[in-house]
């Protein structure tokens, strides 16, 4: 009976293990979660599940986020997909010295406003290996090549506040806590003084 226990507790422990490794081999966003309105630091993951180089990487932006900024990596240009508008839809990253290698990672980062409403952003992906092959990680959280999902809760601020922070103006002390403040200082004083008198007392009869 224990020896059967334990041999469930191993299967178990060793299908979590597989999913977790599962999970992090896929192209992830980051952070999963976020607040509405603010400016979030995105960082894209992406490893390399097979024995040829990825070399590049296309992430279409969720519909109600603003992106136009992007921190340079060494080895990648990249570049921004727009609409007919002008607007920025994806961003595609190239390698220009031969990409990320079999069992090694990429991180590349950007900047996005996030919409003003709470909800589920889904960041689809294309992946692009030395021999052509293009994996999208565009499906559902069941499906074997999911696209990342962020969720967005409520927030106190708006878009131009990092991470959602509002910026409030100092404001001075108010007239009661001044009051209050000297309220309390006023027993001390007093009770200096007190003290100064007697240990002049205290010498004059000493003299």
């Amino acid at each position: 009976m224990k020896m059967t226990k334990w041999m469930s507790s191993v299967l178990v422990a060793g299908a979590v293990l597989t999913l977790a490794q599962a999970a992090q081999a896929h192209v992830n966003v980051y952070p999963k979660e976020t607040t509405t309105g603010s400016y979030e630091k995105y960082s894209v993951r992406v490893p390399v599940e097979k024995d040829v180089n990825t070399t590049k990487v296309k992430l279409e932006f969720p519909a109600g986020v603003k992106v136009n900024s992007v921190q340079p990596i060494p080895g990648w240009t990249y570049e921004f997909e727009k609409d007919k508008d002008g607007v920025n839809t994806a961003l595609v990253w190239t390698a220009t010295e031969g990409g990320i290698k079999a069992h090694e990672f990429q991180e590349f980062a950007f900047v996005g406003a996030n919409p003003k409403e709470e909800g589920q952003l889904a960041w689809k992906a294309y992946q692009t290996y030395a021999n052509g092959e293009v994996v999208e990680w565009t499906g559902d959280k069941d499906s074997k090549t999911p696209a990342s999902v962020t969720t967005i809760k409520a927030g106190v601020g708006e878009a131009g506040h990092e991470h959602g922070q509002e910026q409030k103006p100092a404001t001075a002390p108010s007239t009661e806590t001044a009051s209050a403040g000297s309220n309390n200082t006023l027993p001390l004083v007093l009770s200096g003084l007190a003290l100064l008198i007697s240990i002049v007392g205290l010498f004059r009869k000493k003299a």
